[in-house]
């Protein structure tokens, strides 16, 4: 059993927006550390990572370590329902998920059913990238909406002088170019070149729930997944991607 307590309970729901872009269902683990989920997506090209330590709760109770198997978007149509200045406790109750928004002397409460769920997606990948590159959420989401308006994928390429994105349609093309000393850029390096491409909506679902204004750091390889990093009201996300490779 186990029961915790966030402050706010708007944030609680914009953090598992994060896990909703990619999923409906998964299975969450409640530890005594804090909340943890990986799960690939239905199609098994993309893998998300969330973490949520004790430190991000109010109140946190947990005895044993218990896997929760929950319906993550009927979960988050609920939490949508916080109003503002509201708290938000969550416990188990058999096999139950009690769902409680408090604000002094009123209280609402909602039960969603515990879903025998199979074992997570196992251990992340373990990929050392050839550059890194960070930049604001809303920098690289305004990047994605301009290459969306010319193709369904876009390349990723970085090299010590700098960072591009590449779209290719039909009939239009898209050249982002970002030195190493921009302004938009945070931080680059990169110990060779690498580039790789990747299919754009689960770019722009993956990062959908990146604040504009929190960094994002891009792990990149040759033709390997990409590895895409971001926090978002105390959670910690990290996706893996797979790329698209071009037969010759």
């Amino acid at each position: 059993m186990f029961r915790f307590v966030v402050e706010d309970a708007k944030k609680f729901k914009n953090a598992l927006d994060s896990i909703v872009s990619l999923i409906d269902e998964g299975a969450l683990d409640v530890t005594p550390a804090g909340l943890s989920l990986k799960a690939m997506d239905p199609s098994q090209i993309a893998m998300v990572c969330f973490t949520m330590p004790k430190a991000a709760f109010v109140e946190y109770e947990v005895g044993d370590s218990v896997r929760v198997g929950l319906n993550f978007d009927n979960l988050t149509k609920i939490l949508s329902r916080a109003q503002g200045g509201e708290k938000l406790e969550v416990s188990q109750e058999e096999n139950k998920i009690a769902i409680r928004f408090y604000e002094g002397k009123s209280k609402r409460s909602f039960k969603i059913p515990v879903l025998e769920m199979p074992l997570g997606a196992g251990r992340e990948p373990s990929i050392a990238p050839d550059s890194v590159v960070k930049m604001l959420g809303g920098t690289l989401k305004g990047h994605l909406r301009d290459a969306s308006l010319v193709s369904t994928h876009v390349s990723l390429q970085a090299e010590g002088s700098g960072f591009k994105i590449e779209g290719h349609g039909d009939s239009s093309d898209l050249l982002v170019e970002q030195e190493k000393d921009s302004p938009t850029l945070i931080e680059l390096t990169s110990s060779q070149p690498a580039k790789a491409t990747f299919p754009l909506q689960y770019l722009e679902d993956i990062t959908k729930a990146c604040p504009d204004a929190v960094p994002v750091t891009l792990n990149l390889k040759t033709n390997a997944p990409l590895k895409l990093e971001y926090e978002v009201e105390g959670a910690k996300l990290s996706y893996y991607l797979a790329p698209r490779i071009d037969s010759d």
